[in-house]
Formats: structure tokens, C-alpha cells, sequence
């Protein structure tokens, strides 16, 4: 068990690699750092999904980030598909930023989820580096009536909400 899943005993965390299996689950969308400069969002996504979740049972979340460099590309593309066609709720959160997320391939994995009809949360915050660019994703997402937040906290609240209990 990594560090971030033993915060709470019915949060696991499951990262590239390791089983999927089937599980009441929140897949952790969104623009991964490419650098260890650059702070990554998903910890305190899943801090907060631990001081909130109640449970029954266990959840799990899939985060995509690699503990290491990701050295099997091929492998990694088909974890974050099985682990996304999986998940109870897909959660995006796209903090754009040009220079440091720019969530390219996170464009791409938004508009399929929703096209494959998955539950999605899309969390985009109007004050990020780069948000007139998550303007499209926005529109997309209340087209398919897909619940916008504006705040991690907000994403993640709904994101649990609707992994329902």
C-alpha cells in the first residue's frame, strides 16, 4: 500500500501497474506533471476524497501517475483505458497551464469518455494559467449533461457522490 492510501484504511490507491479488478472506484483524470518540479494535484484529490468518503466499504482510486518515470508507454496507455472503462466515476481535473500541464491528451481521453457515456465529473477552475482553453471541454460536458465544478474540492465531493454509497 503506497502512502497516499494509508491516510484512511478504505481508500486504496491503485497506480499503473498493479490489478484493477472490480471495485467502487474514482479514476483521477487530468494532466500529469512531466517534470519533479511540477507539483502534481492528485494527492490532494485523494486527501480529499479520504476525509470525505463514508463509505460502505472501501474505494478505490486509480491514479495514472507512474511512481517512477513511465518507462512502458504501451503499458501505460492500456492501464489508464482498462482502469478508466472501470471506474465507477471518471473525475477530470484540469488545472491548464501551457508551460506546466497542458492537458493534451487529457482533450482527447475527456471527449471519448463522455462519448462512451461513463460517469464523469469535469473539474476545470476559471482562474488556472490557461482557462479559456477548458471553454470547449465546458460546453462539451454541459451538452451531455456532465457536472461542471470549479474547485478540486467541489470535483472530488461530486466525484464521490456519485460512486454513490
Amino acid at each position: 500500500m503506497d502512502l497516499e492510501a494509508a491516510m484512511r484504511a478504505d481508500i486504496r490507491v491503485i497506480r499503473p501497474g498493479e490489478p484493477i479488478g472490480e471495485h467502487r472506484s474514482i479514476f483521477l483524470a487530468g494532466p500529469t506533471p512531466r517534470s519533479p518540479e511540477v507539483p502534481s494535484w492528485r494527492p490532494e484529490a485523494i486527501r480529499l476524497l479520504a476525509e470525505m468518503w463514508l463509505g460502505p466499504g472501501p474505494l478505490v482510486v486509480f491514479n495514472p501517475e507512474p511512481l517512477g518515470p513511465p518507462e512502458d508507454l504501451d503499458g501505460q496507455y492500456g492501464w489508464e483505458m482498462q482502469a478508466r472503462a472501470a471506474a465507477t466515476v471518471v473525475a477530470y481535473w484540469i488545472p491548464r497551464d501551457p508551460k506546466t500541464l497542458p492537458g493534451f491528451t487529457t482533450n482527447t481521453e475527456f471527449g471519448y469518455d463522455v462519448a462512451s457515456r461513463r460517469t464523469v465529473v469535469l473539474g476545470c477552475p476559471p482562474n488556472c494559467p490557461d482557462a479559456r482553453r477548458n471553454r470547449y471541454l465546458i460546453y462539451l460536458a454541459r451538452d451531455h449533461g456532465v457536472s461542471v465544478r470549479e474547485t478540486l474540492g467541489d470535483t472530488m465531493t461530486t466525484a464521490q457522490w456519485l460512486a454513490g454509497p
